[in-house]
């Protein structure tokens, strides 16, 4: 079983980042998971199998289907500068296939068979002093600037829906569990969250209004329990 460090957690979030873009135009998000707006985004020198990402129609419509088998992977989309206020986010996920022995409370259980985030620009001073000082040695190893905030929504199966959770690696990002204890494999869900509400109920100890959106996140991984999860997701869409 290999465990992730917090560094490692955090890099692995914008290392496929460049500029952002100042403008924009249409959609604030490509359809799910095509490139080049969908960027590949491991761990730094990441020896694990990656986690597989297919574009597939599911009911007839574009689907990502996220397959994590004892891997780790995320895509992450830039948001143009000109969205980083954007307020809402919506999408619609269903869960096939559990990872068995996933817990979101321990380092052991660190999995998930799907996630969506959003990275958030916290600036510095927000940030307590011990975890500051850890963000700056991750930075330095990733040569990015990694986001100060990080909101994941989860699948979580063994945790019951609506928990605030702080991941198990590092404070710099924090879980909403959407669908929890009792939520049916293979049914779709609906979820559309209010971006700055979220925010300030996962990092409201840290700030009092959100700072700018960087970038929204899909992923999953299965690397602490070497387990195996599935799940598909369609129409992410990151509205004003």
């Amino acid at each position: 079983m290999r465990m992730r460090s917090a560094g490692q957690c955090i890099g692995a979030m914008l290392l496929a980042l460049v500029a952002r873009p100042a403008a924009v135009a249409g959609p604030l998000l490509a359809p799910l998971g095509e490139a080049p707006a969908w960027v590949a985004a491991p761990l730094p020198a990441q020896k694990l199998p990656p986690t597989r990402f297919e574009i597939t129609e599911v009911d007839g419509r574009s689907t990502l289907r996220v397959t994590a088998d004892g891997s780790y992977g995320n895509l992450v989309h830039q948001v143009p500068a000109a969205a980083a206020a954007a307020r809402m986010l919506r999408w619609r996920w269903r869960l096939e296939e559990a990872i068995a022995g996933a817990d979101l409370k321990t380092r052991a259980g660190d999995d998930a068979a799907v996630k969506v985030c959003a990275l958030f620009d916290l600036p510095d001073e927000r940030i307590p002093f011990v975890e500051r000082q850890l963000m700056r040695v991750a930075r330095l190893a990733s040569g990015q600037r990694l986001p100060g905030a990080t909101l994941c929504y989860v699948w979580a199966p063994l945790v019951a829906a609506g928990q605030v959770l702080p991941n198990a690696h590092t404070r710099r990002m924090r879980w909403i569990v959407l669908q929890g204890q009792g939520a049916p494999l293979g049914q779709w869900r609906e979820e559309r969250r209010d971006l700055r509400a979220d925010f300030l109920r996962a990092f409201g100890d840290e700030a009092t209004e959100p700072p700018p959106l960087l970038a929204v996140l899909v992923g999953a991984d299965a690397d602490n329990t070497a387990g195996r999860g599935r799940a598909v997701l369609q129409a992410l869409e990151l509205e004003p």
